[in-house]
């Protein structure tokens, strides 16, 4: 299996440092448990539970935080739901919530889970294979206005309705079964020489995005915290594309401007050079950070509110 490597280690590390003892953290996208790990060795007194769709990670994470004992819980499920799963547990309040977004590594490197247009692999794309349809099951029974839709609205591909038609003809003809088919239907419905990325590179987004209800799960688990949450805690968010970083940045300024805490600080937090050459994956991730309960005084907040709470001078 392809190894992943966490992103921005050492600034989740510092964004939960002054998690207070005794909190439970929530690692709702646990992955191999990097986070998870950097978490519980700068918090001695914190626990964490830790969630994720793959099983796969769900076992890796488990062995690698078994040293941890009771302070690490990892489990099976959706981050959206991430308040019921702490429940189930018999905890009432989370002291901080982690979101580590978008596909892994080892989801990507791995041929047969469907997720890169690199490699030939089933046309799948699902971060639970036991949960619902494959992206190629929903392309044979979707329409193709409905496919072009996806592709627009979460790949914001301008040759959508070119492509998802070459996607029915493609499926009509019985030439699409892999992944390899799916990039070379993308590339042969753009013109020539109008392309700077690979042409397969925001359908194969969009499509993932829709068959694992991303942006859903990501409302679902920021809309968790006001009731998941004690008095004080982090939020912590790490995106890769402007759709997510969109819904963070907007709820939390729509949080600070409630008085419910402040954004620690205006601009996300980015990779510096180093992790960017060590780590590919780096180069686009945007790490934004909540402080729940925090006053906007101390963090400067009231200049990071949405413009309908911003008071006038």
């Amino acid at each position: 299996m392809a190894e992943h490597i966490p992103v921005l280690v050492e600034a989740i590390a510092d964004a939960f440092a002054g998690v207070r003892a005794g909190a439970v953290v929530v690692d709702g996208t646990c992955g191999f448990g990097g986070h998870s790990a950097a978490i519980l060795e700068g918090n001695p007194g914190v626990r964490v539970i830790g969630i994720d769709r793959d099983l796969q990670a769900v076992e890796r994470a488990t062995e690698r935080l078994e040293g941890y004992g009771g302070r690490a819980v990892v489990g099976h499920g959706r981050f959206g739901q991430w308040l019921e799963q702490l429940k189930r547990l018999g905890v009432e309040h989370a002291g901080g919530l982690l979101l580590d977004l978008g596909v892994s590594s080892f989801q990507l490197d791995t041929p047969e889970r469907g997720f890169s247009f690199r490699n030939a692999g089933p046309v799948d794309m699902r971060m639970d294979p036991g949960g619902g349809p494959s992206t190629l099951e929903w392309l044979m029974g979707a329409p193709e206005d409905e496919i072009a839709s996806v592709i627009w609205r979460y790949g914001e591909e301008r040759y959508s309705r070119r492509i998802a038609r070459q996607i029915k003809l493609a499926i009509e003809e019985d030439r699409l079964s892999t992944t390899l088919d799916l990039a070379e239907i993308c590339r042969r419905a753009y013109p020539k020489g109008k392309h700077r990325i690979d042409p397969a590179t925001r359908t194969f987004q969009a499509l993932r995005i829709h068959i694992n209800d991303e942006l859903g799960e990501l409302e679902r688990a920021l809309a968790g915290v006001p009731d998941g949450f004690d008095e004080r805690g982090v939020v912590a968010v790490i995106s890769f594309h402007s759709l997510e970083d969109r819904v963070v940045k907007n709820t939390f300024r729509e949080w600070a401007g409630q008085g419910l805490g402040g954004i620690l600080k205006p601009a996300p937090i980015i990779a510096d050079e180093s992790e960017r050459e060590d780590n590919p994956r780096a180069r686009s991730a945007k790490l934004r950070v909540f402080k729940w309960g925090e006053s906007r005084e101390d963090l400067g907040a009231d200049k990071y509110r949405s413009k309908k709470h911003r008071r006038k001078p």
